[in-house]
């Protein structure tokens, strides 16, 4: 069937969802004209908040608290969740029917009249594609910010026209699940690629393909942009056809030109030296260390990524400084929340790999002084095989305690603490494990004392106690607001 005709058409959405990309889907499908079965593995009382949003739609059925196979077997297409594994057995049965299964990605990626930019990476993707939008609006009238950003993309395809600027943060899944349309935003931004989701993965490398897909397609006139201090990406850009512009947070090192050989001509984007930002071989100066409102070393990479793109699109410096300046940082990310009785509390829950929490760890220790005195951490969740060695020894080297909440990783943490803990006696830190968020601040706040400092930066995905790592957000800020 064609994607731009669903009229009438029988559609099986698979995940209704709690973050707003199935509604968005059913919405943007019922004011097609199709007849929509929307099947979900939770119950109405969990899917209450998305099922009140979709109540006013007429043409749609509902199969809640599990799937059915004659739902895959007998319709027209089905679109699945980015969260439904390939070789799910609905999807296999649908596939052996020769029935379409597409994504929301994909039919957007087909649909979009606009020019794409694209914004993928393990870290940072969200930060960088909000700041870019933030950036481009400056100038540009019609930006649209969409993708791995608790919506469906679909929703916004009717705000879309020609003359658009369309920014999509993608996850490695979302990529995946649109490969067999064979396109590849206009514009790639690649932050990182870190070890996640091997949980999901047979490997690392399998992970890295599915990143590799907001380049693979690109042309000779595309653009693809990459962080020069990530030695696996200047490896993974000699397979691109399109033009590369590289961004480092180590200005002197760019500037040596030891670049690697591409297909075309590398360029110098955004890089930092000293305390200010540049732009380009030319050296322009874009901008000062103290413009950047945000916290941690680690946003430096996010801001080049988004400069480097803005410059491309002739955004004034001048606009680029305010934007910085007035741009704050996004929700769950390092986020100050409140003090309480000398105490700061800050939620840096989307961290959900070992990595991101040991860069909100370098922010804080960069940030304020006697940190290991002052730290208290909350951490731990569910296990998506990764490795805590690193984060174990940034935990026990910068805080004075940390509370585990409870979870499939926590005794893999645990593990790599104790390991620490045993190879070096001058090491003193608290460890506690629960299962109540409460009850975790509250115990926190206590072991912070005056002039504290208290962390959530879980390092874990969140599913066990929560329903997902804004609610284990939520729970947190609610939990400092009731603290006396």
């Amino acid at each position: 069937m064609e994607l731009s005709d669903f009229k009438n058409k029988k559609i099986t959405v698979m995940g209704i969802g709690l973050h707003g990309g199935g509604i968005g889907v059913i919405k943007f499908l019922a004011a097609q004209g199709a007849n929509i079965l929307a099947t979900d593995l939770r119950n109405r009382e969990e899917l209450k908040l998305s099922l009140e949003q979709l109540a006013k739609i007429k043409n749609i059925k509902y199969v809640l608290e599990g799937h059915r196979l004659e739902d895959f077997a007998e319709t027209d297409m089905v679109i699945k969740n980015p969260g439904v594994p390939d070789d799910n057995e609905f999807i296999k049965v649908a596939r052996a029917k020769n029935i379409p299964v597409e994504s929301d990605i994909g039919i957007f990626f087909e649909l979009c009249p606009a020019p794409i930019i694209g914004v993928t990476g393990t870290k940072g993707k969200s930060t960088t594609a909000t700041l870019l939008a933030h950036f481009l609006g400056k100038k540009y009238p019609q930006v649209i910010l969409a993708g791995n950003i608790r919506s469906s993309v679909l929703s916004k395809l009717p705000e879309i026209n020609k003359d658009s600027i369309v920014v999509l943060e993608l996850s490695s899944w979302q990529l995946a699940d649109a490969k067999n349309h064979k396109i590849s935003p206009y514009v790639a931004i690649l932050t990182n690629i870190f070890e996640d989701h091997l949980n999901r993965y047979a490997n690392y490398e399998e992970y890295v393909n599915d990143k590799r897909l907001i380049f693979k397609y690109q042309k000779p006139k595309d653009y693809l942009f990459i962080n020069y201090n990530e030695s696996n990406l200047r490896e993974i850009a000699k397979e691109t056809k399109s033009k590369v512009y590289f961004y480092s947070p180590n200005g002197d090192e760019l500037l040596e030109h030891n670049l690697p050989v591409l297909s075309q001509e590398p360029r110098l984007g955004a890089y930092f030296r000293g305390q200010k930002i540049y732009f380009g071989a030319n050296q322009e100066e874009i901008c000062s260390l103290k413009d950047i409102k945000m916290m941690g070393r680690h946003v430096i990479n996010n801001v080049l990524g988004a400069i480097s793109v803005a410059k491309l699109y002739d955004v004034k410096n001048s606009d680029i400084k305010i934007a910085l300046h007035d741009f704050p940082g996004l929700e769950g990310r390092l986020q100050f929340i409140a003090q309480k009785g000398g105490v700061k509390f800050y939620n840096d829950t989307t961290a959900t790999t070992p990595e991101s929490t040991i860069a909100a760890l370098n922010a804080l220790a960069d940030n304020f002084k006697d940190i290991k005195n002052r730290l208290v951490i909350i951490a731990g969740g569910a296990d998506k095989s990764l490795n805590f060695k690193d984060l174990a020894k940034n935990i026990c080297d910068k805080c004075q305690g940390i509370i585990l909440l409870k979870g499939t990783a926590t005794d893999k943490i645990k593990k790599e603490i104790d390991h620490c803990l045993k190879n070096n006696s001058e090491i003193n830190l608290d460890i506690k494990e629960i299962d109540l968020m409460e009850k975790a601040v509250e115990l926190a706040y206590k072991k912070a004392g005056k002039n504290g400092l208290v962390l959530l930066s879980p390092g874990c995905a969140s599913f066990g106690l929560f329903k997902h790592e804004f609610e284990r957000g939520d729970k947190f800020n609610q939990a400092v607001k009731e603290l006396k």
